[in-house]
């Protein structure tokens, strides 16, 4: 097992791209049309399986339990054991945390629209005057 330290900086790092992946297929516009065809899709098939399946691809939370797992079958992961509790471990770590990066990436994106939308008005002020 690589030092905690190693651990620690691999953890941080793999969260950027799960959740990068996960917010792009859930809330970004070059999936709009997928998204949308899926939530009417969880909203309006008959088998709470298939519609659970296609829920995954609206919600960010739930999307990227199944980007953890890819990346942790491309990159073999483990996070303080060596055996498949390492896996596991891993996987909810990875998953919180590239949640905790999405929500602080909303509230920047919020942020910066806010301030888009003040300086916006505050142009038009000017220009009425």
């Amino acid at each position: 097992m690589p030092p905690i330290s190693e651990q620690l900086f691999y953890l941080l790092t793999l969260a950027i791209p799960i959740a990068t992946v996960s917010w792009t297929v859930t809330h970004e516009e070059v999936f709009r049309e997928v998204r949308e065809w899926c939530q009417a899709r969880s909203n309006s098939c008959r088998t709470i399986l298939q519609r659970k399946l296609f829920y995954l691809f609206t919600c960010e939370y739930c999307f990227s339990f199944y980007v953890t797992a890819v990346f942790l079958v491309i990159t073999q992961f483990r996070l303080l054991y060596p055996d498949w509790r390492g896996y596991l471990i891993s996987h909810l770590t990875l998953v919180w945390l590239a949640n905790v990066y999405m929500s602080l990436f909303g509230r920047i994106r919020i942020e910066i629209k806010r301030e888009r939308v003040a300086v916006e008005r505050e142009k038009k002020k000017g220009f009425g005057t």
